[in-house]
C-alpha cells in the first residue's frame, strides 16, 4: 500500500509557498514607512488618514496639504523617472491610474518594491472606494473606512440640495482649462471638471464634446454659458479680464453678469475628500438662494 504522507506534505508545503508572497506583501503594505505617492489626490487621501509621515516623496502634482511640498519631488504624474523613486528607497509605491509613462510604470511594477494602481474615474460616487482602496493599500482601513462614510454622507446632503432646483432653472457653466491665442480649450463629457458641473446641479456648456477640447468661437457663443469656471493653479490660472477679453465669450450671459468662478486645480478636478466641498461651493454659486456654501 502505498503511502499518501509525501503526497499530502507536498500539497501543505505548496500551499504555503502559493500564501506565504499575499501574505508578505498585505504585511509590507501595512507596516510601510517609505512610501512614494504619485497622485494628487493619492497624495491628499494619505494625508488625511495621518499617513503623511510615512511619505517619502511625491510628484508635483501633490502639493496639497501644505506639509506635501517639503518632500522630495519626483516628476510629473505622467512624466515619471524609475530611478528617481528607487533612488527614494520606498518600501512602497501607492500611484493613481493614468501615471506614466508606460514603460516606466511596466519598470515600476516589475521592480522589488510593491506598487499599488488605485482607481481614479471621474465620479463622485467612485470617491469613498478610492478612499477605501488607498487606506487599504497602506493598512488603514478603518480610517478610510470612516473618511468614506463622512464623503457619502456630505455627497447625500448635497444631492438632497440639488434636488430642490427647478429643472428649468438651471444654469449652464463652461469650463475652460485655457485660452491659447484667443481659442477656449474647454471641459466636455468624460472630464473631471464636467462631473463637478453636473455634481454642482449645473449644466455642462460643452456637453457636446468629449474629453477636453477647442472650441471654435461660434459653439463658445451658442453654449450660452451662466457662468465660466477656471483654475486658479499654474500656467491655467486666468483673471476675469483675461476670459472675458475673448471676443466669444463676450457674447455669453457670463460676460454680461461677470460671472467667473475660480478653483484651486486640485480642489476643482482632483475627486478627492475634499470634492463634495468643491461641489458645494460651484453650487452656491449658481444658486445662492437654494444651496448653501
Amino acid at each position: 500500500m502505498v503511502s499518501k504522507a509525501p503526497l499530502l506534505c507536498t500539497v501543505v508545503v505548496a500551499a504555503a509557498l502559493f500564501a506565504a508572497p499575499f501574505a508578505g506583501a498585505a504585511e509590507r503594505h501595512a507596516k510601510a514607512k517609505r512610501i512614494v505617492s504619485v497622485g494628487g489626490t493619492v497624495t491628499e487621501i494619505l494625508y488625511a488618514l495621518g499617513a503623511g509621515e510615512r511619505i517619502v516623496a511625491r510628484d508635483t502634482t501633490s502639493y496639497y496639504p501644505q506639509a506635501a511640498n517639503a518632500k522630495p519631488d519626483v516628476g510629473y504624474m505622467r512624466a515619471l523617472s524609475p530611478e528617481g523613486i528607487f533612488a527614494q528607497k520606498p518600501d512602497l509605491i501607492v500611484a493613481e491610474d493614468g501615471a506614466g509613462p508606460a514603460d516606466a510604470i511596466a519598470v515600476l511594477k516589475a521592480g522589488q518594491v510593491p506598487f499599488v494602481e488605485i482607481a481614479t474615474p471621474p465620479s463622485g460616487d467612485a470617491i469613498p472606494r478610492k478612499i477605501r482602496d488607498t487606506g487599504a493599500a497602506v493598512g488603514l482601513e478603518d480610517k478610510a473606512d470612516a473618511l468614506a462614510k463622512d464623503v457619502e454622507t456630505a455627497l447625500a446632503a448635497l444631492k438632497a440640495d440639488i434636488a430642490a432646483i427647478d429643472p428649468a432653472s438651471k444654469k449652464r457653466v463652461l469650463f475652460v482649462l485655457s485660452l491659447a491665442n484667443g481659442r477656449v480649450m474647454a471641459a466636455g463629457t468624460e472630464t473631471e471638471a464636467g462631473a463637478l458641473i453636473e455634481m454642482a446641479g449645473g449644466v455642462n456648456a460643452a456637453a457636446s464634446l468629449s474629453g477636453y477640447k477647442p472650441m471654435s468661437d461660434e459653439a463658445v457663443i451658442a453654449s450660452k454659458p451662466d457662468l465660466v469656471l477656471v483654475m486658479q493653479t499654474g500656467q491655467h490660472q486666468m483673471t476675469a479680464e483675461q476670459v472675458f477679453a475673448v471676443p466669444a465669450l463676450q457674447a455669453t450671459p457670463a460676460a454680461a453678469s461677470r460671472s467667473l468662478l475660480t478653483m484651486d486645480g486640485l480642489y476643482l478636478v482632483g475627486f478627492g475628500p475634499r470634492t463634495p466641498s468643491a461641489a458645494r461651493e460651484l453650487a452656491a454659486a449658481l444658486y445662492p438662494g437654494v444651496v448653501k456654501p
